[in-house]
C-alpha cells in the first residue's frame, strides 16, 4: 500500500463495476489511486483525510470499470483495411500476404500508432499484438510496435510471430513471406532478451508466437514452445479458426488442430490461442484441463464467415477466455469496447440462445478475462486495492444511455459509450474522449499516406 507521500487521484460519485471475484458493484462510490496503484475502492465518498490529493474527478453520470484488455490484434493490418471484403480466411490470407510482405518499418510504426490510438480512445489499457510477417530488409518491425505502444501509453504484449512453412512446402503463405526456422527462433529469442520486462507493473511483455498450424512447421512449434518455457514467457498462436484449418490438419497430420498443437507442447497455462471457433467437446475439455486460454474475436469471425465460437461452453468448463479485436483488415472498426456488445449478441445466435452470455459476463471477458489470458490477472483486470491503476470512466448520462437504469447494461448493450477518462498505470491517456499522449489527426494523415505508399510498393512489385 502506498504511503502518505504518494500522489493521489480521487474519483467520486460514480457507479463502479469492480469485476472482482464477487462482481462487487457500487451504485455510487469512489476510487483512490496512489501513484500507479489502486489504493481503495468503496461505496460513498472517499476518506476525508487523504494526503497529497493532486486531482479530484467528479464521476457523476459515469460508470468506472477496469481498463479493457485486448488479447489479439495485428496492428500492421491497419494499412490494408477494406480489402478482400468477401473472402473466407484462406482466400483472404492468400489475397493479402503479398501486400503485407511489402510493409517496412515506417509503415509498421504508423499502422501500430493508428491501431493503438483507436484502441486507447475506446478504453483499452492493455493490448496484445501478433506480428508474424518479417520481410527481409524491412527494418525493425517488432520494435516499431513497441515504440508506438510506449508513445501511446498503453500496456503492451508484443507477440513475436513467425512463419516458416511456405507454399512450396505445403503451407499457405508464399515462400517470399516466410523466414527460415533458425532465423525465426533466433529473432524471437533476441526479442525476449532485449524487451521482455517481467516485473510487477511492467509496460512490456514479449510472447513467443508462431502464426498457425498451416503456416509453420512442426519443428518451429516444438522449438518455440521450448524456447518460451526456458525464458519464462507466454505462447500465442491461432487455433481452430475455420473448417479449412481443420481439414488441413486432418490431411497433413492425421488429427485436428487441438490434438496436433497438444502433441507439439502447445497446451498449457502459459498458452493462449486466437479464435478457437471449431472446437468439439474433447477440445474444450483439453483446454480446460491444461488451462489454455482463448482470445475470442467475434467481429472478425463474423467478417470472415468463420463461425461462432462456443464461448458459453468454454466458460462453463473453466477455460480462460478474453476478447480480441483481431487485425483491422478483418475488423475495420479496430475497437474493443464494441466487442463487448458483439460478443454477447453473436453468442446468443448459438445453441444457448438468450442464456449464452449476460452483460456482466461480457464485461468480464473484456477485462478480467483478458488479464487472465495474458497472465496478468494479479495486476490488472479488476478494480481492487493493490492492483495497477488501469481504469476507465465511461459517460452514461447522455442521449444514448441515460434512461438505462443498469449501468453495466448501458455500457454493453447501448451505443459505444464516450470515455471521459482512461488511466494506464495511474497516467491519464484519454481525457474527455481525446487522447492526451498522441495527435489523432496527425496519425490519421500518416496512415493515409503510408497506405498509399504501400499500395504503390505492391504495384511496383508486380
Amino acid at each position: 500500500m502506498a504511503g502518505p507521500a504518494a500522489q493521489r487521484v480521487v474519483i467520486e460519485e460514480c457507479a463502479i463495476a469492480t469485476v472482482d471475484a464477487d462482481d462487487t458493484e457500487y451504485a455510487g462510490g469512489h476510487i483512490v489511486v496512489a501513484d500507479n496503484v489502486i489504493e481503495s475502492v468503496g461505496a460513498g465518498a472517499a476518506p476525508a483525510d487523504l494526503e497529497n490529493v493532486v486531482r479530484r474527478v467528479d464521476g457523476t453520470g459515469h460508470l468506472a470499470t477496469p481498463g479493457l484488455v485486448n488479447t489479439h490484434h495485428h496492428f500492421m493490418q491497419w494499412l490494408t483495411r477494406g480489402l478482400a471484403q468477401d473472402h473466407n480466411l484462406f482466400d483472404w490470407l492468400v489475397s493479402l500476404y503479398p501486400t503485407w510482405s511489402r510493409v517496412d518499418e515506417p509503415m509498421a510504426y504508423t499502422a501500430a500508432r493508428s491501431s493503438l490510438a483507436m484502441l486507447a480512445r475506446g478504453g483499452v489499457t492493455t493490448a496484445a499484438d501478433h506480428h508474424y510477417v518479417f520481410p527481409r530488409g524491412a527494418g525493425d518491425l517488432l520494435g516499431a510496435g513497441i515504440r508506438a505502444a510506449r508513445e501511446t501509453g498503453v500496456r503492451f504484449t508484443a507477440a513475436r510471430g513467425s512463419m516458416d512453412l511456405g507454399e512450396s512446402a505445403g503451407g499457405l503463405p508464399p515462400d517470399f513471406a516466410v523466414e527460415t526456422t533458425e532465423d525465426a527462433l533466433r529473432a524471437t529469442e533476441e526479442a525476449v532478451d532485449t524487451h521482455h520486462d517481467p516485473s510487477f507493473g511492467s509496460m512490456l511483455h514479449i510472447a513467443v508466437a508462431p502464426c498457425s498450424p498451416f503456416s509453420v512447421t512442426t519443428e518451429l512449434l516444438r522449438e518455440a514452445a521450448g524456447l518460451a518455457r526456458r525464458k519464462g514467457v507466454r505462447l500465442h498462436t491461432h487455433g481452430s479458426e475455420t473448417v479449412e484449418e481443420e481439414r488441413f490438419c486432418q490431411e497433413r497430420f492425421g488429427m485436428g488442430p487441438t490434438a496436433y498443437l497438444e502433441s507439439t507442447g502447445w497446451l498449457g497455462e502459459d498458452v493462449w490461442m486466437a479464435h478457437c471457433v471449431h472446437m468439439d467437446d474433447s477440445d474444450i475439455a483439453a483446454f480446460a484441463r491444461t488451462g489454455t486460454g482463448v482470445a475470442h474475436c467475434p467481429s472478425s469471425n463474423a467478417r470472415l464467415g468463420a463461425g461462432i465460437a462456443r464461448v458459453p461452453d468454454m466458460l462453463a468448463a473453466g477455460v480462460p477466455v478474453g476478447l480480441g479485436v483481431d487485425g483491422a483488415a478483418s475488423n475495420e472498426a479496430g475497437e474493443l469496447h464494441t466487442e463487448l456488445r458483439t460478443a454477447l449478441l453473436v453468442n446468443r445466435l448459438g445453441g444457448h440462445h438468450e442464456k449464452a452470455l449476460d452483460v456482466r459476463q461480457a464485461l468480464r471477458l473484456g477485462t478480467f478475462g483478458g488479464a487472465r489470458v495474458l497472465g496478468r490477472a494479479d495486476e490488472i483486470g479488476s478494480l481492487e486495492a493493490g492492483k495497477l491503476a488501469d481504469l476507465v470512466l465511461w459517460r452514461l448520462d447522455g442521449l444514448g444511455h441515460s434512461n438505462i437504469a443498469d449501468p453495466v447494461a448501458a455500457l454493453v448493450l447501448g451505443p459505444a459509450a464516450p470515455v471521459t477518462l482512461s488511466m494506464v498505470n495511474g497516467r491519464a491517456v484519454v481525457e474527455g474522449g481525446r487522447l492526451t499522449t498522441v495527435d489523432e489527426e496527425a496519425i490519421a494523415r500518416a496512415a493515409r499516406d503510408e497506405a498509399r505508399r504501400l499500395a504503390c510498393a505492391v504495384a511496383d512489385a508486380r
